[in-house]
């Protein structure tokens, strides 16, 4: 006898849930347990196994790495149920979606919706496919929390623009293939001024500086441009709609950069699991340090309530035809929970939670420490927490500025 499927589950759903299963038996092998995406990172350059390559292939031709995006693209065309379905799924599996990186994140979703068709049809399809590496030109030396104050130049020769300026915390540059950059195309307005264009990383006259970080680490670089000739059809959108188009892609990365995405995926094993292994335990195999492990506890309701008050914020605007400002509420507090379960691991770990470098520590307890220093730039970089809080007041709240 056939078993009935609970009313709100369709059997095409369902069906659809075995063909993931299959493709996941076929292509995800054991020895892909454990690896995590080199694309999504900014940390490192792409080196992939040959094993990690057949997975990114196999995914990419599918177009399941960026589930929901048009199948004309490259993408997966599918529904939201289904993206959820290949979620769940890959999530069962241990396997981790080897699509992704600031292309993903940030400049896909914004192409989609300011590109033109050509640009859409050269830049999407790679990007689906994990075939490219994009990293974002915006801060400036003078243009940080201030980022309307850019000064990098484009200026116009007829066919093509010739860029002359410098970027800043410029992530994974030494490693990208292109940059989506917002630049000045006038002098005279300050936002409407902005325009967003795409330079490719290789082209004459870009260089690359990487700045070495407290955790040891070279994840963002300075990027120079001297003379750079960028042609016009590397223009998104209209001359002055940069600082619109730029908005909205920051929204992308706002929501990627909190608990609606990248920081979800970056937390591991449960602290209390952790505080077992370096603390001590009860009879019933409980922590003895009951503060320690009310305050785990503490963290852990809070942290996965945010999770789920993300995901359904996340849900509601994508609903709704996309991102939002909402994007700032969950940024500001998942990077803050982010960086407040960092400081808790460290003092769970003590003594080990403190190495550097030398075999008494182990590669975990080494990561953590690297991992704790680089995210207290999360609440700075993306926007800072203070610049979040402004755009909250005016944007959520409707508070206007007093005279």
């Amino acid at each position: 006898m056939a078993t009935q499927l609970e009313p709100d589950v369709h059997a095409d759903e369902e069906a659809f849930r075995t063909e993931v299963q299959q493709f996941l038996a076929a292509h995800f092998t054991d020895e892909l347990k454990g690896s995590a995406n080199a694309l999504a990172g900014v940390d490192g350059p792409t080196d992939e196994t040959p094993a990690q390559t057949k997975w990114r292939e196999a995914v990419g031709e599918r177009g399941w790495g960026t589930p929901t995006w048009p199948k004309e693209y490259g993408g997966g065309g599918l529904t939201k149920a289904q993206a959820k379905i290949v979620d769940q799924e890959f999530a069962k599996a241990g396997a981790y979606n080897p699509i992704g990186g600031m292309g993903v994140m940030m400049f896909g979703p914004t192409l989609l919706e300011y590109g033109s068709e050509k640009q859409k049809q050269e830049h999407i399809p790679p990007i689906c496919r994990g075939e490219i590496r994009w990293c974002q030109g915006y801060s400036e030396p003078n243009a940080g929390s201030d980022l309307a104050n850019l000064q990098t130049f484009a200026e116009d020769k007829g066919d093509h623009y010739i860029v002359n300026g410098q970027k800043t915390w410029t992530s994974g540059g030494q490693w990208a293939d292109k940059c989506f950059a917002i630049v000045r195309t006038d002098k005279s307005d300050k936002h409407r001024g902005i325009s967003f264009m795409l330079i490719d990383m290789n082209a004459p006259g870009v260089e690359v500086r990487p700045i070495t970080m407290i955790s040891g680490t070279s994840p963002f670089c300075e990027t120079f441009f001297t003379d750079v000739k960028v042609p016009k059809e590397n223009l998104v959108g209209e001359e002055g709609q940069g600082w619109t188009i730029g908005k909205r892609l920051l929204q992308h990365e706002r929501t990627n950069i909190s608990g609606g995405g990248r920081l979800a995926s970056m937390m591991g094993q449960s602290l209390g699991d952790i505080a077992k292994k370096y603390g001590e335990t009860d009879a019933q195999g409980e922590l003895a340090d009951k503060v320690l492990r009310d305050r785990i506890a503490d963290f852990e309701i809070r942290w996965n309530s945010f999770l789920l008050t993300a995901r359904r914020a996340v849900e509601e605007s994508k609903a709704q035809g996309g991102v939002s400002e909402i994007s700032s509420v969950l940024k500001k507090l998942g990077t803050k929970l982010s960086q407040e379960r960092s400081e808790l691991l460290i003092e769970i770990r003590g003594l080990q939670g403190l190495g550097w470098e030398g075999d008494e520590f182990t590669k975990g307890e080494l990561e953590a420490v690297r991992g704790w220093l680089f995210g207290k730039a999360t609440t700075i970089y993306g926007g800072s927490t203070e610049i979040q809080n402004n755009i909250i007041a005016k944007r959520v709240l409707g508070m206007l500025d007093h005279q």
